[in-house]
Order: C-alpha cells, then sequence, then structure tokens
C-alpha cells in the first residue's frame, strides 16, 4: 500500500419519508447521481419511536437493481413474488437481486424496547444484467464471517474479502465490497481498495479520521471546505465520506473514542441511468416499458432464483 485515498466530499443524513410512512434518513440518492456509481441509494432507518416506522413499506415492485437490507436492531418481516417469505434477525442480511423484476413487502418491528436499527444500500446491475431472473438471499448473522486483530479491530464481511476471507455474499456484478468495521480508542486500520472502484464509508457510532488530507474537500451540509492538518478530517454518526480515486487503501485512525461505520466499494459501471422510483433502467423507454408492464400484469417474468442461506 502505498497511498492512501484522500476524500472527495462529505454528507450528512436527510430525513425523508418512504413506503407507507416510514420516517428515515436518506445518505443519498437520486439527487446524487452518478457520484457513487455502481451505487444508487442508502437509507437508514434507526428510529426508538415506533410510529417512525410500523407502517412499513407494503408491496411495491423493483427491476434492474439489487437491494441489500443490513439489519442490526429490531426485525424486518418480508414476503416477495418468488414465495419467499421469512424475518430478517439483528446481524442479518437480505441480499435481493430483483432483476427482470420482483414484488416484495418489507415490514419492520422493533425489538422489545421499541428500537429498530438497519440500512438498506441500492446497487445498480449493468445494462447486460438487467433483465436477468430475480435471485433472493437471506442471510443469517451466523453466516456472516467476522475478523477481530490483535488490536481491537472487528470486522464482518458481508461482502468482499480481507486478509484472505471472503464474505457471505458473493457472485455479485459490481465486485461491490461491504463491511462493517469498529475500531477501537487510539488505533489505526489500513485497507486496501481497488484504486478504480468507488468508495465510502458511513459512520454509524462514535468517531474517527479518515484519510490523511491537508486539503480542502466539499462538505454537502455546511456548503464550506474545511480540513484538518494534523490529524486527518474527523466524522461521527450519520456522516458518510466518499473517496476520491487517488489511492490504493483506506486510511482510518482513532483518538480518544472508537468508531463504527459502514464501507463499501464497487467497479463503476459508467452507463446512463434511467430511475423512477423502485425501477432503474438504461432509457426511458427501458423506464415506460416496466412500467406498463406492472399495470398489465406482465411485470413478472416465468424464471427465478431463490438461495437461503
Amino acid at each position: 500500500m502505498e497511498k492512501p485515498r484522500s476524500i472527495r466530499k462529505v454528507f450528512e443524513s436527510k430525513p425523508v419519508t418512504e413506503g407507507a410512512g416510514v420516517h428515515l434518513k436518506r445518505v443519498f440518492g437520486f439527487n446524487h447521481l452518478p457520484m457513487f456509481d455502481p451505487f444508487l441509494l442508502l437509507d437508514d432507518f434507526r428510529s426508538s419511536n415506533p410510529e417512525d416506522y410500523r407502517k412499513g413499506f407494503p408491496w411495491h415492485p423493483h427491476r434492474g437493481i439489487e437491494t441489500v437490507t443490513y439489519l442490526l436492531e429490531g426485525s424486518v418481516e418480508h414476503r416477495d413474488s418468488l414465495g419467499n417469505r421469512g424475518v430478517i434477525h439483528p446481524g442479518g442480511v437480505q441480499w435481493m437481486t430483483a432483476g427482470s423484476g420482483i414484488i416484495h413487502e418489507e415490514m419492520p418491528k422493533g425489538d422489545a424496547r421499541g428500537n429498530i436499527a438497519g440500512f438498506q444500500l441500492w446497487a445498480n446491475l449493468p445494462a447486460a444484467r438487467k433483465m436477468t431472473p430475480p435471485r433472493y438471499r437471506d442471510v443469517h448473522a451466523s453466516s456472516i464471517p467476522e475478523l477481530r486483530r490483535g488490536d481491537g479491530v472487528l470486522i464482518r464481511i458481508v461482502c468482499g474479502e480481507v486478509n484472505g476471507v471472503g464474505g457471505a455474499v458473493s457472485g455479485i456484478d459490481v465486485d461491490p465490497e461491504y463491511l462493517d468495521v469498529t475500531i477501537p480508542p487510539e488505533t489505526v486500520w489500513l485497507h486496501p481498495v481497488n484504486e478504480s472502484h468507488t468508495a465510502f464509508a458511513y459512520v454509524i457510532a462514535g468517531d474517527g479520521c479518515f484519510g490523511l488530507d491537508t486539503q480542502p474537500f466539499r462538505h454537502d451540509t455546511e456548503g464550506v471546505s474545511c480540513f484538518n492538518i494534523e490529524s486527518g478530517p474527523k466524522f461521527g454518526n450519520e456522516t458518510l465520506v466518499l473517496f476520491e480515486k487517488d489511492g490504493d487503501h483506506l486510511h482510518v485512525a482513532t483518538g480518544a473514542n472508537a468508531v463504527r461505520f459502514l464501507f463499501f466499494s464497487g467497479r463503476p459501471l459508467d452507463e446512463p441511468i434511467a430511475w423512477h422510483g423502485p425501477i432503474v433502467m438504461n432509457t426511458r423507454a427501458e423506464l415506460k416499458t416496466a412500467f406498463d408492464e406492472y399495470e398489465n400484469g406482465s411485470f413478472l417474468k416465468k424464471s427465478a432464483s431463490r438461495q437461503p442461506s
């Protein structure tokens, strides 16, 4: 590893309402295209108020994307047009390849204290795979590898590879990496990243210094440039750090506090995007076809695959 990635831009999640009235935080989405290519959207649905999430996400379609739901607290009941039915529990993942079309519902439920905590990521599918048969993977917490280093760094590998250990999910088109990383106080973590891949980190607890920037970068919500020459920029909960493609590894350091963050990377597609609601295609004509088929009942295709883990 020769050069740590510098920071391109920093974002803070913003409140939105989705589904039947679920109050959540949108970390990035449609307005940020194509900055996060091949990723399209990241939502943070952490809450201790059942009124924020109890109405859930009733039956709705998807085509042309993959949706990844990662849960930390509470549960999410799900059903889909493939016949899958089950519950995502804390530490578990639902990885759904919508492909040619799937219809599903997701209904969050709080734990005994009324808490729910989870994240949903949308990853784009390349044009050649937009109409692939839909596929569903239900990954239990026990199936996600965990690595704990001697210095206390803990890494859960949802997708990708760390120190030769592969994640719970593989065979995804955009070669994604999805890690849940916890770094204890006064510790440095270096992680190799493909130099051509988009990479970003979303802080979900504590705070840490990302990169070793000595040059200003843009902060999305404050609208000002900021940097810290001595220790690198420090960021806390509900902050996303998008990295430049100017280095071969990620550098994260902590001071008095620990930090926990989700780290993502993936191969950009560099393809046109036509996006409306839950459907993402490459052209407006393809988008119109998808919605026409949904209306006339021909949206779902015959072949599909279910792969519970």
